[in-house]
């Protein structure tokens, strides 16, 4: 008779460990750039921008984002320096989160 190991026990064991440690996920690297203008009624943001690594962007150039959350467009005006994460949305480029940088 063949012997069968239960996989409950394994399985448990394995969920329990990754709550512990809880999922690793890289951090979102923030990008540096300038604001040159903001267009609240189009919820639109147009950035002079670094490098942006995630989306093989290896030079700096000026690009028009959506905000993903119109609002986070009233903290900003152009000229402000900023530090902006970005998503790739089907096939439109939106700006997930932006702070002022000092």
């Amino acid at each position: 008779m063949k012997r069968r190991f239960p996989i409950l026990p394994f399985t448990a064991a394995l969920m329990l460990n990754a709550s512990m440690t809880g999922p690793v996920w890289p951090q979102a690297t923030l990008t540096d750039g300038v604001v040159t203008k903001v267009d609240a009624s189009a919820g639109k943001i147009t950035i002079r921008h670094g490098p942006i690594k995630k989306f093989d962007m290896e030079d700096g150039m000026t690009m028009v984002f959506r905000a993903q959350d119109p609002a986070m467009l009233q903290a900003v005006k152009a000229g402000d320096a900023v530090k902006f994460d970005a998503e790739n949305v089907n096939g439109q480029f939106v700006v997930t989160k932006i702070q002022k940088s000092k």
